[in-house]
């Protein structure tokens, strides 16, 4: 098949086509390049600009690589500039999905994949998340990711579309250096900005209903994460008009106090932690059950913490080579 990657350019993207090549599917990178870098793009993956709201771009794209199947991660995915800009967040999550889906369903494109997130699940009072939890996004991305696992759902019923929903949880790690995260949006880039410019980590709060007091979280290996979306892949070519919702994540949970000491000792900057306030809407504890993806995918996340925090610090220290030195 040939699989149009949408933000194929992207951290998570970027994975995803290497995973995709590597497992001898054709990959095809669309992306606007406003966050992605198109020197992720491996050589010999065509990289072609667009905008997911451009649909002229898209039925050209669409028919000139021959695309039989979409892996949509092309987003915004910020928290907070998402309360702030909520009206550009569905704009360009939700519009621009429904433009894509609407060239997709025109080209006769049969598999689509849709990268969500488990932002859509809010602040769910269990243990682990399971796909029939409760929906309450807290946020205008979070809301956007649900709509758009409608706006796929209901499109691929109506268009005999083969799909899958991936709910991914707290995405870490890089496959080699060049491609760890640019961003400080996460726990690990952000104890690491701070580890580098000489400052405590942060602990948002630790008077949570938790073992240590501090927020718990799925973490999950992001070469783990693109590999359950070439699994997703071919599992939509197998069995033509499958509709799936799986969560993407290790099933085990860590405290925030936990993975910053884990960093801390790998990093070698030993530099405790200060705690502030807790941030509005932070749930206690969200982990997930994987075992629906076990099931559908004969996926399991195969790497660990200590992977993770490695190698999102062996790409931090390409970027700012000044983390070394301490």
């Amino acid at each position: 098949m040939s699989w149009l990657i949408t933000g194929g350019a992207g951290y998570i993207g970027a994975h995803v086509v290497r995973a995709m090549t590597e497992a001898g599917e054709r990959a095809v990178v669309y992306d606007d390049l406003s966050t992605g870098i198109a020197g992720r793009v491996p050589p010999g993956v065509p990289l072609e600009a667009g905008s997911t709201l451009d649909r002229g771009r898209l039925d050209e794209v669409l028919a000139g690589h021959g695309i039989t199947g979409v892996v949509h991660l092309a987003a915004k995915k910020q928290v907070d500039e998402s309360v702030d800009r909520p009206l550009h967040y569905y704009r360009e999550n939700v519009e621009g999905l429904r433009v894509l889906l609407e060239a997709v369903t025109a080209a006769g494109v049969p598999s689509f994949v849709f990268s969500s997130s488990a932002a859509v699940y809010g602040m769910p009072d269990v243990d682990l998340v399971r796909e029939d939890t409760p929906c309450a996004p807290m946020s205008p991305y979070g809301e956007t990711k649900l709509a758009g696992e409608w706006l796929v759902r209901a499109t691929g019923r109506a268009a005999g579309l083969s799909t899958a929903s991936l709910r991914y949880f707290n995405v870490a790690g890089a496959a080699s250096p060049e491609l760890a995260d640019t961003g400080v949006c996460n726990l690990v880039p952000m104890v690491f900005e701070r580890l580098t410019g000489g400052a405590a980590p942060r602990v948002f709060g630790d008077d949570y209903p938790t073992p240590d007091g501090t927020c718990v979280r799925d973490y999950i290996h992001v070469v783990d994460v693109a590999e359950a979306h070439v699994a997703a892949a071919r599992a939509l070519g197998t069995r033509p008009g499958r509709d799936l919702t799986l969560n993407i994540g290790r099933g085990e949970g860590v405290s925030v106090r936990e993975m910053i000491d884990r960093i801390t000792a790998i990093t070698g900057h030993d530099r405790p932690a200060t705690v502030t306030a807790r941030r509005p809407g932070d749930p206690a504890r969200v982990v997930a059950s994987a075992d629906r993806a076990a099931a559908e995918l004969g996926w399991k996340a195969r790497h660990d913490v200590q992977d993770m925090i490695t190698s999102a610090w062996e790409g931090w220290v390409r970027q700012h080579p000044e983390a070394a030195r301490h």
